[in-house]
């Protein structure tokens, strides 16, 4: 057996593996749970105790304190945004709408924008009315935060001087809820104890290259952090979509979030972790009612944004960045090279080795192009994506060397044993 023939037998037992070994992670049926009519009216207590025919829920703990019998908590909605006028009225209207029973607030902190963002925001508040805005602005970070948990810091501290809400809601400024999306993430927490309720919104996939690249975004991530693994109570994985965070108010204040990570690049997967590793529960999974509306219409504006935390993802290590680049070649491209050098030459073993991984490659992400309502032959083509992200985690890499860092809307940050 040739060389090329190992290479493709092993990707084929990692392809094995990956199916069956990796926590199910192609499966997309990691949902939030949608509620019976009733419980809209009256929720489950904080310890998942179902509230009987006159709404007062009963069990051997009780109410979960400061929500009494039937009661519905206060929520404070933190959007960080800079420079998001052009995607702002598709979203903010959205949270402004949210139908949720209890006390709720908007809390839009505009960091640093030249586009009016703050000033826009206003006048969608005014035109559209609903829940209560609030829009701060933070002024620049100070050294070892970055933009957006800075921003954030400042909406929970105003949060906190209006209202001792007990949840905080952390949603982009690109993300459009549906009506019912905060009272679902609501219920669902105090319904399972859950501590961090994290949905992985529906990014926008409108043009060939939205096609090609978003909907591998998540499965890669998914990979990564299989959901299932995620949401085991005692399971060392953790993450988060940062783009829709429910955030129990206790659960942020014993992690010391967001200090405790304040020069975190990838802040949603360090929230969730700095939650879980100070006791708390959590949960991520894919959404239904929540979508991106941020458009990302050619190859250069997907790039960067693959590209701006690829290498922070490998802790800015050379020898991690060499193992994935290798590994991203040996698992995604070395089957369909196998199986054309196998059909080229006639030698079965290297075809058929090549032709099964690549198949088994392109079954698992069936599922995740059916939920982005694709069509399935993008499947084939996983290997030309991976190849796409391959490049863009070298390119990653090749600008922290230079010293520009994870760049984003005009700010660079450096690596965080750097930071101060």
């Amino acid at each position: 057996m040739s060389a090329l023939t190992w290479i493709a037998a092993g990707a084929l037992v990692v392809w094995l593996w990956l199916l069956l070994g990796q926590g199910f992670f192609w499966r997309t049926d990691v949902r939030l749970p949608r509620t019976p009519p009733d419980e809209h009216r009256n929720p489950p207590d904080g310890h998942g105790n179902p509230p009987d025919q006159h709404g007062n829920t009963s069990g051997e703990h009780g109410p979960a304190p400061g929500e009494g019998p039937g009661g519905w908590p206060s929520v404070a909605i933190v959007v960080p945004a800079r420079d998001e006028a052009a995607v702002l009225p598709a979203s903010l209207p959205s949270l402004l709408a949210q139908d949720y029973p209890g006390p709720a607030e908007v809390f839009l902190i505009d960091d640093g924008s030249s586009d009016g963002t703050g000033k826009l925001a206003r006048e969608l508040a005014d035109t559209y009315g609903g829940l209560p805005l609030t829009v701060g602005s933070p002024g620049e970070p100070e050294p070892g935060w970055t933009g957006k948990l800075w921003a954030v810091r400042h909406g929970i501290a105003l949060a906190k001087s209006a209202h001792r809400a007990e949840f905080l809601l952390l949603t982009d400024a690109d993300i459009a809820h549906e009506p019912d999306s905060l009272r679902e993430l609501v219920r669902a927490a105090r319904a399972h104890g859950l501590d961090l309720v994290s949905q992985m919104a529906r990014l926008r996939v409108t043009t060939g290259w939205e096609r090609l690249i978003v909907p591998a975004f998540v499965y890669f991530f998914a990979q990564l952090y299989p959901f299932r693994w995620v949401n085991r109570r005692r399971g060392r994985w953790a993450a988060a979509a940062g783009g829709c965070v429910l955030l129990r108010r206790e659960a942020a204040e014993r992690a010391g979030v967001p200090e405790a990570i304040r020069h975190a690049v990838i802040d949603d997967v360090a929230l969730a972790r700095a939650v879980k590793c100070s006791g708390g529960a959590i949960w991520l999974g894919l959404a239904d009612r929540v979508d991106s509306v941020r458009p990302y219409p050619g190859l250069g504006e997907l790039w960067r944004m693959v590209s701006r935390s690829a290498y922070a993802q490998l802790r800015h290590n050379p020898l991690l960045l060499v193992a994935t680049v290798a590994g991203l070649a040996v698992v995604y491209l070395a089957p369909p090279v196998a199986l054309c050098a196998g059909a080229l030459t006639g030698r079965p073993a290297l075809l058929v080795a090549g032709a099964a991984a690549w198949a088994l490659m392109a079954a698992t992400y069936v599922p995740m192009l059916r939920y982005y309502r694709q069509t399935l032959w993008l499947a084939p083509l996983l290997p030309l994506t991976a190849l796409l992200y391959l490049l863009m985690t070298v390119d990653s890499a090749v600008r922290h060397w230079r010293g520009q860092g994870a760049a984003w809307k005009g700010r660079t940050y450096a690596r965080p044993s750097a930071a101060p």
